[in-house]
């Protein structure tokens, strides 16, 4: 299964996390760099639309792997607990559609 690594060292910030988002999952240039277009860009991973680098397969899941999540944690609980709330949203859109979860969070 495909992994995406987020650096919790390196966001501290709003900024900085979506930095590491473009960098990691290779949003568009265009990418809005807020939640809403985080969700949109990671919401058809299936559908090969080129809002990420990461295309899945049927059944497949895309785990986003938060390294050094306590010190993210420590630094910005609120980008962590957003990212919880926002996979936790993408994989309820995937049941709506009765279709698979498309993302894991793993936090290291």
């Amino acid at each position: 299964m495909p992994t995406a690594r987020l650096n919790g060292e390196l966001i501290a910030d709003w900024d900085s996390f979506h930095d590491e988002c473009a960098k990691v999952f290779g949003f568009p240039d265009f990418y809005g760099r807020n939640m809403n277009a985080w969700v949109d860009c990671l919401s058809y991973l299936r559908d090969d639309d080129g809002m990420s680098k990461f295309v899945l397969k049927d059944n497949e899941v895309l785990t986003i792997e938060v390294q050094h999540s306590e010190k993210l944690r420590a630094t910005a609980p609120d980008i962590l607990e957003e990212l919880q709330f926002c996979v936790a949203m993408i994989n309820e859109r995937c049941a709506d559609y009765e279709e698979a979860a498309t993302l894991r969070l793993a936090l290291q």
